[in-house]
């Protein structure tokens, strides 16, 4: 399969993504590469404003290698030589997605920012949704 055919798989359409940092009310259109990227600075912003005590620490070590491999994994099935290198990417890709929710969950022990737990929370759902359905459709 040569790389535009693969390039057809990546979602185009724009997401509809509500960013906390800004207006509650304005909502931006995001590429799924633009989408990643922003949910993985999400989540840093989130995590500095964490205590930094012993229980926290392996767990925003961990949630940040996650959440940020999301998306470099979706860099690199936009950018492989094959179907079966693609395929294993969005694998990997929504396999880091799936971990970062279980970091998310671990996090909402305790006095943290519900709320912006619960954004990342869905927006990491969200992705795992897309993911898997630009899994399904490549597999076919």
């Amino acid at each position: 399969m040569e790389k535009h055919e693969i390039s057809n798989t990546k979602l185009e359409t724009n997401y509809k993504l509500e960013n906390s940092s800004r207006e509650s009310s304005a909502v931006k259109g995001f590429d799924l590469e633009d989408r990643t990227l922003r949910f993985a600075k999400d989540v840093r912003i989130f995590v500095r404003g964490l205590p930094k005590d012993t229980s926290n620490y392996e767990d925003i070590k961990q949630i940040t290698r996650s959440s940020g491999s999301i998306g470099a994994n979706y860099l690199e099935a936009n950018e492989s030589l094959s179907k079966k290198d693609f395929i294993m990417r969005i694998k990997i890709s929504k396999k880091e997605t799936r971990e970062t929710i279980y970091w998310l969950e671990l996090l909402k022990v305790g006095d943290k920012d519900l709320v912006e737990l619960v954004r990342l929370s869905k927006e990491a759902t969200e992705l795992l949704n897309i993911l898997g359905a630009i899994l399904r459709n490549s597999s076919k």
